[in-house]
């Protein structure tokens, strides 16, 4: 395949954004997603600016590749990734304790509490961390989460910022609840 011209990768990163909304919009409104915000993932980028970069990255690298796949278990999985609402710094009683080992099977119960998810959105929360958590990907969606969880955590654990991305998430990394974002155009 030949390099993408600039005006393709916006385009890609553009519909990218669109599809996040279209498919994720019910779960960023709800103030639980939303607290995910006062919750730090790596450096300083919180869980909520993290599940929205790996779920960026997974649809980008999709559309790129064309890739035939489900987006709407994609984005709901790479969303809800991490959505174990919790900071998991703090040492606190202890609970924490191998967060890298158990937070997949949290977040997935957690997710499971308070959305309705298909078979395959809950392999993609469960299996994110693999091979650390030793549960495989199922489904092709599954596996590019975890890549995009892996390229993901490198870059904020590096502060190597995707500008191009942040130009492209900035109205969903600054939303904040309520009606879509005024700047955010509507998915075909």
């Amino acid at each position: 395949m030949s390099r993408l011209r600039e005006e393709e990768k916006d385009e890609i990163a553009k519909r990218a954004v669109e599809l996040i909304w279209k498919y994720g919009s019910d779960i960023l409104k709800t103030d639980t997603m939303q607290s995910e915000r006062s919750f730090m993932q790596h450096g300083k980028v919180s869980v909520y600016e993290h599940s929205l970069f790996v779920a960026y990255h997974a649809v980008y690298k999709a559309l790129k590749k064309r890739l035939a796949i489900d987006y709407r278990s994609l984005i709901r999985g790479a969303l809800l990734h991490d959505y174990f609402l919790y900071d998991w710094h703090k040492v606190g009683d202890g609970s924490h304790r191998l967060h890298g080992f158990r937070h997949a099977r949290r977040a997935k119960l957690t997710a499971m509490r308070d959305f309705d998810l298909n078979d395959k959105e809950m392999n993609i929360i469960d299996t994110h961390m693999w091979p650390l958590n030793m549960r495989w990907p199922k489904y092709r969606e599954s596996f590019l989460v975890t890549l995009a969880d892996k390229k993901t955590a490198w870059r904020e654990t590096f502060h190597k910022r995707d500008m191009r991305m942040e130009r492209a998430l900035r109205p969903l990394l600054e939303y904040r609840g309520g009606e879509a974002p005024p700047e955010m155009p509507k998915a075909k």
